[in-house]
């Protein structure tokens, strides 16, 4: 590790360090050592979205099985997690997991980078996950568009996924796009999945504060992420951490596309977004809620071949298959 300044006040898995003078250290590996399995069946490579924020994202689709061209795909983006501030789309479970949506839901699979704080503090995560969806209608439309993609996606089949702070980022996707995904055309987000989605506020809910200290995202990491990644001066109860919050947008009145809200049992996030998920079916919004028994945060990418990983797959595709007509 490169010489820095004072002691180190803030460590998000080894990967991330913050010291007292303010300096900051990364590495340039994962806090996953998994090796990746790459066997062939899905194509992936990489493009650069954002060229002035150096952001890229990393495309995949099911290899062609026979001469045949295929039937257009449903495009699947997947965000990756980390609290704002860790992960990237390179990370090997990152990876893994999406070789497994592409093969599994036979989808065009987009997983984004976003900036990452304390560099980067929100809202620039959020700005970088809307830039990446913006993105896909460019190239639906654009002269210049990649026909490694345009050959296989169906822009008006796209559902927008994320992964802990990457489903905060889809929420506040869904929120800013609102019913219909209007002017994005001909691109059309027909709904968004939000796995274990990464919300707080001032008042801890019951499964924050009597989560267990072995939680796989226990308190103190969850405390550590919103305090490097809230704007300075905010508070857990900023509008882009608590959806329901004083000084948040009133989501009654606002017309919402379909959203599958997923959590395991044991994830301290769990009774926000099951409020989430209740507050917005209550209110009309098409949402569905399912809780996993038994399982910790991030459970599907830690281990994507269990039985409730599989299970929660084939809940995705039929997801994708309600709302594709």
């Amino acid at each position: 590790m490169a010489e820095m300044g004072g002691h180190v006040v803030d460590d998000c898995r080894g990967v991330l360090k913050v010291f007292s003078d303010g300096s900051i250290w990364r590495s340039t590996e994962p806090s996953f050592q998994v090796p990746v399995v790459d066997d062939g069946s899905v194509l992936w490579k990489d493009v650069v979205f954002d060229q002035p924020n150096n952001l890229s994202l990393r495309l995949y689709k099911p290899a062609p099985i026979g001469p045949e061209r295929p039937d257009k795909l449903p495009v699947f983006y997947y965000i990756h997690g980390g609290g704002f501030c860790i992960g990237s789309r390179t990370w090997p479970n990152c990876q893994n997991y999406c070789f497994k949506l592409a093969r599994d839901l036979g989808a065009v699979v987009v997983a984004p980078d976003y900036r990452l704080a304390p560099e980067s503090r929100l809202t620039l995560a959020n700005e970088d996950g809307f830039a990446a969806v913006k993105w896909l209608r460019d190239q639906a439309v654009g002269s210049e568009a990649d026909p490694w993609l345009v050959e296989s996606a169906d822009f008006g089949r796209v559902f927008v996924c994320g992964d802990s702070a990457g489903g905060n980022i889809a929420h506040n996707v869904a929120v800013r796009l609102g019913v219909g995904s209007k002017g994005l055309e001909p691109v059309r987000v027909r709904g968004y999945v939000l796995l274990a989605p990464f919300f707080g506020g001032t008042v801890l809910t019951r499964s924050e504060a009597e989560g267990p200290d072995d939680a796989f995202l226990n308190w103190e990491l969850i405390d550590r992420f919103w305090r490097l990644s809230i704007p300075v001066g905010d508070t857990m109860d900023h509008p882009l951490v608590n959806p329901f919050g004083p000084v948040s947008v009133d989501l009654e009145p606002v017309e919402l596309d379909p959203i599958l809200v997923v959590c395991g049992s044991c994830d301290l996030l769990k009774d926000r977004a099951k409020e989430y998920a209740e507050r917005l079916k209550s209110w009309g919004k098409k949402v569905t809620y399912e809780e996993f028994e038994g399982q910790q945060h991030g459970f599907f990418t830690i281990n994507p071949n269990s039985e409730p990983s599989i299970k929660l797959m084939q809940i995705i595709k039929d997801f994708i298959t309600q709302y594709s007509i």
